[in-house]
């Protein structure tokens, strides 16, 4: 059984309401106030339902995980709400950022330390990213803009800027 299975990890195709979040959120003035907005109005959507619930998954009906790693300056763990990508029976992380300049500090965590757990409706998994082949990221692009083409446009956007991190996780 694979990571996707086992924690029961799927997108779905949303309602007319979901799709125009995942429209919004992969426009240039989405992906800006979701990257500086979104991590506080999910926090607050998490304690308002006990953690039933994000933001991202009310407004745009995709599947929130969340992934904790070890700050590669402070050593604290610092966990994450992120959308992750099913691949090849696990799953794979795009460090897009929402099309942002800066690489976000989860991906630079894991490059310091793969080692990781993720969450997802009650069940954690211990795991260990890997950076993904050239030939994987870009599988792994075209999986994720099936479902939320903002990664599409992210990726665009950013163009030779930056490097897009791409992990895929490995359970241990």
């Amino acid at each position: 059984m694979g990571l996707a299975a086992d924690l029961d990890y799927d997108h779905r195709t949303g309602n007319p309401v979901h799709r125009l979040g995942r429209w919004v959120g992969g426009t240039r003035a989405g992906g800006w106030v979701f990257s500086r907005s979104l991590r506080h109005l999910d926090d607050l959507v998490g304690r308002l339902s006990d953690g039933r619930h994000s933001a991202p998954g009310l407004l745009t009906g995709l599947a929130v995980l969340d992934l904790t790693t070890t700050g590669r300056r402070s050593g604290q763990r610092r966990t994450s709400h992120l959308i992750a990508t099913p691949y090849d029976g696990t799953l794979a992380l795009l460090g897009t950022n929402f099309g942002q300049e800066g690489t976000p500090a989860w991906a630079l965590n894991l490059e310091a330390e793969p080692r990781a757990t993720v969450s997802y409706r009650g069940t954690t998994r211990e795991v260990v990213a890997r950076p993904a082949t050239a030939a994987e990221a870009e599988e792994i692009f075209d999986l994720a803009a099936r479902f939320y083409v903002g990664y599409r446009h992210y990726r665009q956007r950013i163009g030779d800027r930056r490097r897009i991190r791409v992990f895929v996780l490995d359970p241990v």
